[in-house]
């Protein structure tokens, strides 16, 4: 049976850290979607570990880990990634895999994603991506023209004059689209020849590698990468990622039956983050704002960009749980609410007067929205050291209690600071 981790709210909710402790009793570990755009941290024995593409389960070395064939893969910054944390100790010998089905992002993917952006931010429409070529390389999916893994590490003679061929159509159509612009595909290429031999132990039939797991009634992990907001479809369109990082890629992505999900975990931040343009309801700009950034220190571990802060909108997390149907939520930075003598907390939106009755679809009705707040006290006390969840502050568990009542859904876990162990377990 299969568990899932999924990010509720616009990504940055702290998902590789429950993905690094639910690790340590998993068989398997699977990303199924997105790519070196996600970022993960995970702080173990005082040593910091970075994720972009390659699932959090390495730190486990009893863990396999698979890149499904939702994925789409920058084989520089494949190795790169593996790399640097082997080392740091990692052991990934063996434990690693790459879905046959996956699509490749080359270099000139992320000059056209610079090229688009630069394009939309004169007409003042630019999304805010992290410039990684995803967006362009499922846009060459989509439309069919792409180029898989299976199709740079085939041995038959006439796949590598097969691969030239196809990756020379690819770039014709993108200077098709943007013009001329300077870019040397030709050492590209050859780059690729090299990476064809040294990807190719990596590479598995993903399905099979899935499936066989689930016959074996091996413990697999799922890790979302992104968050429900950043859905392709159900999230802040246009201002969003490029892949289903909902349920739905979770099926799609690794192509696995529903019936094979139990649990699904909903990660939390305790307040709202979001990198990137588009509307946010409860943003802060202003000292409380000011003060969630420097002390959750939020900056893009993909990126270095600030993140945008504001408080807790209750609104989209029930939107988010309708759609995921989360079975517990992992609430994550609550010490950054440590300082705060009241707390407030989004739970209704109002348009013109008139109070919504869901997340609204449209972003000029989102920009307009007033938020309802309820406010809460806080508890004002240090509660990085608590190691037990009944030895939080009782406004601390108020808090908590509250979510849960809006939300409907338990809470399961508590993250009180970044370390591996702050992390207070609640019964569900």
């Amino acid at each position: 049976m299969c568990d899932v981790v999924l990010g509720t709210q616009w990504g940055d909710e702290g998902k590789g850290k429950l993905v690094d402790i639910l690790c340590d009793d998993i068989d398997i570990c699977a990303r199924c979607q997105g790519g070196n755009n996600a970022g993960h941290t995970i702080i173990v024995d005082g040593k910091k570990f970075d994720f972009h593409m390659l699932p959090s389960g390495l730190v486990n070395p009893k863990c396999k880990n698979l890149l499904g064939s939702g994925v789409v893969i920058h084989v520089p910054s494949f190795f790169e990634e593996l790399n640097n944390l082997e080392k740091k100790g990692l052991n990934c010998d063996g434990r690693l895999f790459v879905s046959s089905r996956a699509h490749l992002v080359f270099d000139f993917h992320q000059r056209t994603d610079k090229l688009k952006e630069a394009e939309l931010s004169e007409n003042k429409k630019a999304i805010g991506t992290t410039g990684k070529g995803i967006g362009p390389t499922y846009s060459t999916k989509a439309s069919r023209s792409g180029i898989r893994v299976h199709h740079l590490v085939n041995p038959s003679d006439n796949a590598w004059e097969e691969f030239k061929l196809r990756y020379m159509r690819l770039i014709n159509s993108r200077k098709k689209r943007y013009g001329e612009f300077d870019y040397d595909y030709e050492e590209e290429l050859k780059r690729y020849e090299k990476f064809r031999q040294e990807l190719r132990p990596f590479v598995v039939d993903s399905v099979e590698f899935m499936h066989d797991a689930i016959c074996q009634k091996k413990k697999i992990l799922v890790e979302g990468a992104n968050a429900l907001m950043l859905d392709i479809d159900f999230g802040t369109f246009p201002y969003v990622t490029s892949s289903s990082t909902g349920i739905g890629g979770v099926l799609t992505g690794l192509g696995i039956p529903p019936q094979t999900i139990r649990n699904i975990y909903g990660v939390v931040k305790a307040y709202t983050t979001r990198v990137g343009e588009g509307p946010f309801p409860t943003e802060q700009l202003n000292s409380v704002g000011e003060t969630l950034q420097d002390v959750g220190a939020e900056y893009g571990v993909t990126t270095g960009r600030k993140r945008r802060c504001g408080w807790l909108d209750l609104v989209v997390l029930r939107y988010s749980t309708l759609i995921n149907g989360y079975t517990s939520l992992n609430i994550t930075k609550l010490d950054v609410l440590d300082k705060f003598k009241e707390i407030q907390v989004g739970v209704a939106y109002k348009l013109n007067g008139k109070e919504l009755k869901s997340f609204p679809e449209d972003l000029i009705d989102l920009a307009n929205v007033e938020v309802v707040y309820k406010t809460l006290p806080g508890w004002e006390q240090d509660i990085t050291q608590i190691k037990n969840y009944k030895d939080l502050p009782e406004n601390a568990k108020k808090y908590l209690d509250f979510i849960e009542d809006y939300l409907q859904v338990p809470i399961q876990w508590v993250g009180t600071g970044p370390a591996r162990d702050s992390m207070l377990v609640k019964t569900v």
